[in-house]
Order: C-alpha cells, then structure tokens, then sequence
C-alpha cells in the first residue's frame, strides 16, 4: 500500500506535539504557542519548526514583493496549515493491495464516473461514485446517499518539502526508474496507480482550463498565485467532519440552506494516489458556484461539506459519465458534487469569511 514509510528521501513523522516554544512576533495567533503536527506536513509547526521552513519559504514567495502582499501570502499559508491539522482524513492516497483507487480522485478530469446521489442505492454499484448531483438538489431538507471517505492520516503519504520533491522525477518517461526506486513491480497495483497518476497529469487541459500536479505546498500556492494574482490575498476551504463517524456510505440530509461562498475565480486540489502527496490542482474559466452544506447521516454523522457546481460542461466529453448519472449532456444543465475531507478548495481570501 501507499502508506507513510521512511525511504530514502521521505520525511519520517515527528512526535504529534511540539513543546510550548517561545514565539516572537506571533501573538497574533491568539496565543497557541502548540499546535499537533500534521501527518500530510511534517517538519512544518505553528511555532519552531515551522517558523523556520515559513521564513525560507517567504523568502522564496515574496521576492520582488512589497510587504502587503507578503502578509497575504503568509496569512493564506496559516490557514492551510490549520486546515491540514483539523481536517480528518488528511493525506495522500492510501492504496490497497487489491485495488487501484476507490474512484473518487479521479473526479479531476471526469468529476464523474459516479451515481447520482439524489437516486436509490444500488447495491451493484460502487457506492464511492455516489458523489454527484444537480443545482436543484441543493436544498434544506434533501436527502441524498453520499460517499465520504474515512481514511487513516497517519498511514498517508506525506505532502514533501520542494527541496526535496524537486530532486524526484515526476514524469512517466521515469515510471520504471520510479518504481525501481519505490521497489514496486512493474504488474504491481501501485504500479498501476503510479502509471495512471502521471498520465492524468500530463493530458492537456480541456479548453478554458489551466491545471498542475503540485508535489509540494510551495508548488501548490504558486500555482495557485498564478491563477488569483499577485495582488488577490486566497484562503482555503475543505470538507470537514465535525464527528468521528466510521461509515463511509450512507444518505444524508441537509440540514439548512446551503452557504454559497461568492468566488469569481476557484482552484480546486485533489489527491492523487502516489507514494508520496501529489494533489491535482485545476481551475476552470466557466462559471463555478462553491458551497458549504451541513449535512446530517442517518447514523448521527455530521459533516460540513464543500460542494462545487459547474454551470457550463459544454466543453465537457459527451463520454463524461456524469451525463449517464444525471441523465443530460455537455452544456445542458449544471454538474455538482461533494469533495472528500482530503481534497482543498481555494478561493478568494475575502469571499471565504
């Protein structure tokens, strides 16, 4: 499986907490002077650690920048590393010995190959695909059968340092070097996964589309930047499960109007199975609606999930199979569906409070 291990060049975690350290300058976070390390960030802190890598990184990132803008980068920084602490089920992909994913992070090109939420379960189906449905369902009192997975971080791959995912060669033309170095065979599932992550991430965009794999949280927040602008300050938002529920499928309710986060413009990251955290970042130039919904499971559950509708599919595949789920076609009607806890939606810093 793709599971947290020491290799050659893999960061081994360290302890969850870091002692009380002396902060110079950060009295500004409301005094947390400990923070638990996240498992997607090792070696990245609130307090030490993270002071360090935080300078080195701005150092990088604001080069050229006045002061302002720094602030908004470091600010936007703070808000993911908060986020990848609190969020359950943080991580890379975790995969088994018997099967290549679980369907739901290949939502990044197809966003389907999923049942509509909104119909009667089938047991036939692979309940995963449960993730999708249309503009109309998003109302309070809807039930829908929903798949959200419940993944173990501290078994995940660990999102790298640049310094380090820099050195690695991320292309298929290396897939037997890689796999030689992650001493996976060539017939292996990992393998598999390992081939279709890299081609995934080298198919050209669809027209409209601008996309990259980021192998690190520098690269994520570059790419990023790249789309919001120098000037634009951009905050992140992710699912979140507010109980410790070990169903991964089941129907859900809204439980009050759903929360539209004005965005004019949006990335959306998704994991990707790897030995290591590759997230698949993309932003499209149609119109996108992202929303916050609450939702209760009928065990209890609850979750404040992050949706997102794309209005215009018409540059979508006729094969895309969103369109058999929804029962439509490319620029017919809107396609919306849930992200799993793991996956991250940046937007506009000041749309996102």
């Amino acid at each position: 499986a793709f599971e947290q291990q020491p290799r050659r060049f893999l960061p081994v975690g360290l302890p969850g907490l870091l002692r009380p350290t002396p902060c110079p300058g950060w009295t500004w976070l409301a005094g947390a002077a400990i923070w638990p390390l996240s498992p997607l960030l090792p070696g990245y802190a609130l307090c030490g650690g993270l002071a360090l890598k935080m300078n080195k990184m701005a150092r990088t990132f604001n080069k050229g920048r006045n002061m302002a803008s720094g602030l908004a980068l470091w600010s936007s920084l703070l808000h993911l590393l908060v986020l990848v602490m609190c969020v359950q089920g943080t991580g890379g992909r975790k995969m088994s010995e018997t099967q290549d994913g679980d369907g739901h992070e290949t939502t990044h090109t197809e966003h389907a190959r999923a049942h509509h939420p909104s119909s009667h379960i089938h047991h036939h189906m692979d309940p995963s695909f449960m993730i999708f449905f249309t503009l109309e369902d998003l109302k309070e009192g809807k039930t829908m059968a929903i798949y959200f997975p419940k993944r173990n971080p501290s078994k995940s791959p660990h999102l790298l340092p640049r310094e380090e995912a820099d050195q690695i060669p991320f292309s298929s033309k290396h897939l037997l070097h890689l796999l030689h170095f992650f001493s996976f065979s060539q017939d292996s599932p990992q393998a598999k996964a390992m081939e279709d992550t890299l081609r995934q991430c080298e198919i050209e965009p669809i027209k409209g589309e601008i996309k990259s794999c980021s192998t690190s949280l520098e690269s994520m927040l570059d790419f990023t930047r790249g789309v919001f602008g120098l000037d634009t300050p951009f905050s992140v938002v992710a699912t979140t499960h507010l109980t410790n529920s070990t169903t991964n499928f089941q129907n859900y309710t809204i439980l009050e109007e759903p929360k539209e986060i004005l965005a004019p413009k949006m990335v959306a990251c998704h994991t990707m199975p790897y030995p290591y955290a590759v997230f698949y970042c993309h932003s499209q130039k149609s119109v996108n609606k992202v929303f916050k919904v609450l939702l209760g499971g009928e065990d209890g559950d609850r979750v404040e999930a992050v949706a997102v509708c794309h209005l215009d599919t018409s540059q979508w595949s006729p094969n895309h199979a969103s369109f058999s789920v929804l029962r439509t076609k490319p620029g017919a009607s809107a396609v919306c569906h849930f992200f799993p806890a793991d996956n991250l939606v940046w937007v506009p810093a000041s749309t996102s409070m």
